[in-house]
């Protein structure tokens, strides 16, 4: 919960220091295979699900500072095993500090790389 606490606080600060932020039309997520070191990219659109290697992924929103695109991207994910209905991870995961929020899994790995930008 603090962890949870830290992260909104964080988000908030960063919405203010930016001035402004806006929603995205999707994401760009990397997903990793500890156990291979495999990668896979996978573009996610708002609202959208998609799987990453056993897990799936779904995209709630993915916001970015509207006088820099390329800027510090945050998108909220829930991720869980395929086949499975108990979440991994379900919150706000920030592109420049994944660790901050992240994933706990032992095989696979998945963090933000930033916003798809119109």
């Amino acid at each position: 919960m603090r962890i949870l606490a830290a992260v909104f606080a964080l988000l908030g600060g960063a919405a203010c220091a930016q001035d402004d932020v806006t929603s995205a039309p999707g994401a760009i997520l990397r997903g990793l295979d500890k156990v291979n070191g495999h990668t896979v990219d996978v573009e996610l659109e708002s609202g959208q699900t998609a799987t990453v290697f056993g897990l799936d992924v779904a995209l709630g929103d993915c916001r970015y500072p509207v006088d820099n695109p390329t800027g510090d991207a945050f998108a909220y994910l829930t991720i869980w095993e395929q086949g499975r209905t108990d979440e991994l991870f379900d919150g706000w995961m920030i592109a420049s500090s994944p660790a901050l929020n992240a994933l706990d899994h032992a095989r696979y790995d998945v963090w933000v790389i930033r916003c798809m930008t119109p």
